[in-house]
């Protein structure tokens, strides 16, 4: 009974940040944190830990006509190989095409929805994929490994916090670093110290957001610390630190 109750709810975008719809120029979907086995309703609070994130992205690309959503999963588990929540972000980048038109499209996610823009890469309207802080599995490259191929063709920034207890950095590491043999366009920042919700340097990670979001979708000039990122080879590029005070003299 309660698999048929998820089955029967529907993803749904939550309300528009930013200009009016016919003034938008692109569009970031945020895909809030989950669940590895749930066939409950997510949970609000996962939404809302979003919105100042959503805030701070609109205001920098309000010139440009950027508009975010939060995408609302129909339940909180990803499901093994149901991956529910990449199938809700997939959804909701073909609702973007079907309000906005041709529009280029980000995927920011945070946890298991970081996982879940992962997987959704592949879709044709996604320009980039932003993974905060991402949930994967343990990477048995024998049997089943977590894929990398959809992630061809679009620019990829990895953020991760060096203390984080609830999902391994070094899982994103290594995935990051599978990537980039086949895509140049892959790099990750290490924020030292901080835990899972990358609470200490919430700042200087949502500049770095700022900085990723505005050049991958608008053509904006990168900060130099993420023009090295994306330039530097293995492992360099991967584990590039995150400053103490990133942002502040740029204005993100």
């Amino acid at each position: 009974m309660q698999q048929e109750a998820t089955q029967a709810r529907e993803a749904r975008l939550g309300k528009a940040v930013g200009p009016v719809p016919g003034a938008v120029g692109g569009v970031v979907l945020l895909l809030p944190a989950g669940e590895e086995t749930s066939t409950r309703r997510p949970s609000p609070l996962s939404a809302t830990a979003l919105r100042p994130l959503a805030r701070r992205l609109t205001r920098a690309g309000r010139a440009e006509g950027l508009v975010t959503h939060t995408v609302h999963y129909r339940g909180r588990g990803w499901n093994g190989a149901q991956a529910e929540l990449a199938r809700d972000a997939r959804w909701a980048a073909d609702e973007v095409v079907r309000r906005y038109g041709d529009v280029p499209v980000c995927l920011v996610g945070v946890d298991m929805g970081g996982r879940a823009a992962l997987h959704a890469a592949d879709h044709e309207a996604v320009d980039s994929v932003l993974a905060l802080a991402p949930w994967l599995p343990e990477d048995d490259v024998a049997v089943s490994p977590e894929p990398v191929r959809q992630l061809a063709g679009r620019r990829v920034l990895i953020v991760h916090g060096t203390d984080d207890r609830r999902t391994d950095p070094e899982l994103s590491f290594r995935l990051a670093g599978r990537a980039k043999k086949t895509n140049r366009d892959v790099c990750r920042f290490e924020v030292h110290s901080d835990g899972h919700n990358l609470h200490q340097h919430r700042s200087e990670v949502a500049a770095l957001a700022v900085d990723f979001t505005l050049g991958t979708l608008f053509g904006h000039p990168f900060s130099r610390p993420l023009q090295d990122a994306l330039a530097a080879p293995p492992p360099i590029g991967l584990r590039m630190p995150l400053a103490v005070g990133f942002g502040q003299s740029l204005g993100l």
